[in-house]
C-alpha cells in the first residue's frame, strides 16, 4: 500500500516541474526578439512625427508673419498713397521719370512739353541753372550749406557745387528750382506726401505752374522728383 501511494504521488509530484517548462522556453524566440525592436520604432517613429509637427508649426508662423507684414504698407507705398491722392484731386496723375541723377531737371523738360514752352535739353538747363546761381550768389549762399558741416559754404566750395550742377549728374533741390523758375520765367509748383505744396516764382511770373513730384522714399538712393500728367493722358 505504502508503494502504491508513492506510485501513486508520484506524477503528482512531477506535474508542476513540467509547468515550469513554458515560463523558461516557450519555443517562441521570434516573438522574444521582435517585441523589444518594435518598442524602438515606435519611439522613433515619435520623434519623425514631432519633428513634422515642429516643422509644420514653423512653416505656418513664417507664412502668418509673412501675411502680417504684408498688410503693414512701407513707407515708399504710404507716400505714394498721399501723392496720388493729392494730384486725383486735381485731376492729375503721375508721369514717372527716369532715376539717374537728372530727374529735376528731365521733370521740368517734361513739363515745358506739357505746357507747350520752348524745349531744353538737360545739359542747357544745367548750364544756366549753373550760371543763375554764380549769378545770384549773395542772395543764395546763405541758404547753401555743406552736407556733413552744416555750415555755409566757402567760396570754394561754392565754385565746385556750381561746377557739379553744370558738369555731373549732381540731384538738384530748392536752389536748382529757385533758379529754373527764374531762368524760365514761369512758376513751379512741387507736391510733396506730406504737408503743402512748394510755390515758386507764383507772385513773379503769371500763368499755370509747372507741377512735379517730391519723393523721398520712392528710391534707395535719395530723393526723386517725378512730373506729372492730365488724368485723361494717363
Amino acid at each position: 500500500q505504502d508503494a502504491t501511494a508513492a506510485v501513486a504521488t508520484a506524477p503528482a509530484a512531477s506535474e508542476p516541474a513540467a509547468e515550469k517548462l513554458p515560463a523558461v522556453d516557450s519555443g517562441n524566440e521570434e516573438e522574444d526578439v521582435v517585441q523589444p525592436t518594435q518598442q524602438r520604432v515606435s519611439k522613433a517613429q515619435k520623434r519623425r512625427n514631432k519633428k513634422e509637427k515642429e516643422a509644420r508649426d514653423r512653416a505656418q508662423e513664417i507664412h502668418q508673419a509673412m501675411q502680417d507684414a504684408a498688410k503693414v504698407l512701407s513707407p515708399k507705398q504710404i507716400e505714394l498713397q498721399q501723392i496720388t491722392a493729392k494730384l486725383q484731386d486735381r485731376q492729375l496723375a503721375l508721369h514717372m521719370i527716369l532715376s539717374d541723377g537728372d530727374c529735376l531737371y528731365n521733370a521740368i523738360r517734361h513739363q515745358l512739353r506739357q505746357h507747350a514752352l520752348p524745349e531744353h535739353s538737360v545739359q542747357e538747363l544745367r548750364t544756366e541753372t549753373a550760371n543763375y546761381v554764380r549769378a545770384h550768389k549773395d542772395d543764395l549762399i546763405c541758404y547753401m550749406t555743406h552736407p556733413d558741416t552744416g555750415d555755409l559754404l566757402t567760396d570754394e566750395q561754392f565754385e565746385a557745387y556750381c561746377q557739379d550742377i553744370a558738369n555731373t549728374h549732381a540731384w538738384g533741390g530748392h536752389i536748382e528750382l529757385k533758379a529754373l523758375s527764374s531762368l524760365l520765367r514761369v512758376p513751379i509748383e512741387v507736391i510733396q506726401a506730406e504737408g503743402p505744396s512748394t510755390q515758386l516764382g507764383q507772385e513773379e511770373f503769371g500763368g499755370a505752374p509747372l507741377v512735379v513730384c517730391y519723393h523721398r522714399h520712392i528710391y534707395q538712393l535719395g530723393a526723386h522728383y517725378n512730373s506729372t500728367i492730365p488724368v485723361e493722358e494717363e
